[in-house]
């Protein structure tokens, strides 16, 4: 070749070197520029009803607002604890609410506390998801109470920095979850009729029996597929150690339907009957669950107050009462 050429072809590979790192700086510097920063955890805004708070708060693990519900303390010039009061498989959606539901509002009206009320989480189970769920969306409830929530709470009410935690049914289960996630930010809590074990083969049919056939949602991408050990990772009663120090308070009844009962489940016809085999059957179940835990928490030598009554299905009377009957427990690990 002639040097003419090698001079030309030396050129050409210069140039080109050059313009490709020129690129390289244009795209990395424009990346950069372009790049948004992630959006923190925040409140985004307080809407004042009297007594009652509506705080919207974005997640950044979830990447959305979330309605958070407070009842403000009787003295609100004075700091208060915050008692999170969680709801049920519909995630206080629907008409199946503590609000809706019961008195529970008016019961802690009288008291030196924000009751906290999360709205959202429709058959999450309060969990941090393994990935995003067609039908259910972004799931990361557990990085939320634990870690995004309690600060931004803390500042904007003015908390003395103390909680407690109640839930009911699937959120029955839930409680335990957060508590063993993140010990003593909950001192205490009270489980009403959740099932704790789930991933023995009784548990997990209880979890995909909420979470997809009523929720639509797919487990899979909630814990991963049975064999995954997210299951166990997860299981309250597998994992009861971490419930060491907490105030417990665990009930259930024992599915065995009293008068009162099948007359508040058969004023709805047919559909009726159908409810009170499934008030039956579910309680009985979560029993079955709660029963395991206290021989668990037996065994651990970890105390717990139960209460297991001879009778009742699974329904909002026997889990207001329960709240009642749990409250000195709850207001003990607020200082109240």
């Amino acid at each position: 070749m002639k040097l003419s050429a090698l001079r030309t072809v030396a050129a050409l590979r210069t140039t080109a070197v050059a313009l490709t790192a020129a690129l390289t700086v244009a795209v990395v510097a424009g990346g950069a520029a372009s790049a948004e920063p992630e959006k923190p955890s925040a409140v985004s805004s307080i809407v004042k009803d009297g007594r009652t708070w509506h705080v919207k708060v974005y997640s950044a693990a979830m990447k959305k607002d979330i309605t958070i519900d407070v009842q403000r303390p009787v003295d609100e010039s004075k700091s208060a604890p915050n008692f999170y009061l969680l709801n049920g498989l519909d995630g206080g959606h629907g008409s199946a609410s503590w609000t809706a539901q019961t008195q529970a509002l008016s019961f802690l009206a009288d008291k030196q506390v924000n009751v906290i009320q999360p709205i959202g989480g429709r058959g999450s189970y309060y969990t941090d998801w393994k990935q995003e769920d067609p039908k259910l969306g972004l799931n990361k409830w557990k990085t939320f109470f634990t870690e995004e929530l309690p600060p931004l709470l803390d500042s904007a009410l003015n908390s003395t920095g103390l909680n407690s935690l109640a839930g009911l049914s699937t959120s029955g289960t839930s409680v335990l979850q957060l508590a063993e996630a993140k010990p003593g930010l909950f001192k205490s809590v009270a489980a009403y009729s959740g099932c704790a074990q789930i991933s023995d083969p009784l548990g997990k049919q209880a979890v995909k029996f909420s979470t997809e056939t009523w929720a639509g949602g797919k487990t899979v991408n909630m814990y991963g597929p049975d064999n995954d050990p997210a299951w166990v990772e997860n299981d309250p009663v597998v994992n009861a150690e971490k419930l060491r120090g907490t105030n417990l308070y665990i009930s259930s009844g024992s599915g065995m339907p009293t008068n009162a009962d099948v007359e508040y489940y058969l004023k709805d016809g047919p559909m009726g009957v159908i409810n009170l085999g499934l008030g039956v059957g579910i309680e009985a179940a979560t029993n079955a669950c709660s029963q395991n835990l206290k021989a668990k928490l037996d065994s651990l030598n970890i105390p717990a107050t139960y209460q297991f009554t001879p009778m009742g299905t699974h329904y909002w009377p026997y889990w207001e009462q329960a709240l009642h009957d749990s409250w000195p427990l709850l207001a003990q690990g607020m200082d109240i």
